[in-house]
């Protein structure tokens, strides 16, 4: 009697899962979320370089006179206007020729540079330098200068508050000469308006970057008087 075989279909070969496993994983990698700690560090370190900025801006148009010390050297433009050059802050500027010079330094500022004319403390251009930290290394990691130029004045601006404070306005902003250029109004409640002029630049030093910020300012009733030797001072500003 013949014996029955009973015939199999061979097992079909293992499935291989690992490449989906590690396409899964290399996903997972690629989404990774920002940890909320990461999220609350570059939050603050944003909202520190901004008022650091801004408290910049509002020490160049409210800082103190100081006296007169400046060495830097002085060379005649024209009958009107001479220019300042300084070799170790590595600026120069026109300034009118009758105005007085005087340096000085304050806190978390590097070095301050005010001209004025004799008399009054409401017409002046000032030049102040700051440290900046390492991940800044061109205007640009401001932003764009008109990105620039509103979050300047949007943080200096308090009008909106009650009782309302400092109202700032914006006017203009360009990018030429490798600096930014910034025209803006400030006036506190019951007090004149001032019209502001700036130029923002920066350089390295060889050890750290600076940025220099070039603050002219006047009275807006006095714009017709003041206005072109402000402007022809702020727009004369030179990294050298």
């Amino acid at each position: 009697m013949a014996s029955v075989v009973s015939l199999r279909p061979p097992a079909p070969p293992p499935r291989h899962s690992a490449p989906p496993a590690r396409a899964k994983v290399i996903l997972q990698c690629r989404a990774r979320p920002i940890p909320p700690s990461e999220q609350n560090v570059r939050s603050d370190e944003r909202t520190r370089r901004r008022e650091a900025l801004l408290q910049i801006f509002l020490s160049a148009v409210s800082f103190p006179f100081i006296a007169n010390n400046a060495s830097a050297e002085t060379v005649d433009l024209q009958q009107s206007f001479r220019i300042y050059e300084d070799e170790m802050n590595k600026f120069r500027i026109s300034i009118p020729q009758d105005w007085l010079v005087g340096t000085g330094e304050a806190n978390g500022i590097k070095s301050i540079t005010a001209f004025y004319p004799k008399g009054t403390s409401d017409l002046n251009v000032s030049v102040v330098i700051t440290g900046l930290g390492p991940d800044y290394t061109r205007l640009e990691s401001f932003g764009t200068v008109d990105a620039f130029a509103e979050s300047l004045v949007n943080g200096l601006d308090r009008s909106w508050k009650r009782p309302p404070g400092l109202a700032a306005k914006l006017i203009n902003s360009k990018a030429a000469n490798g600096l930014y250029y910034v025209e803006y109004t400030l006036q506190n409640p019951g007090e004149k308006c001032r019209h502001i002029l700036s130029a923002i630049g920066m350089a390295s030093n060889g050890w750290y970057n600076r940025l220099y910020t070039v603050t002219g300012q006047f009275m807006e009733d006095e714009s017709e008087k003041y206005r072109s030797q402000i402007e022809q001072s702020v727009s004369s500003f030179r990294l050298i």
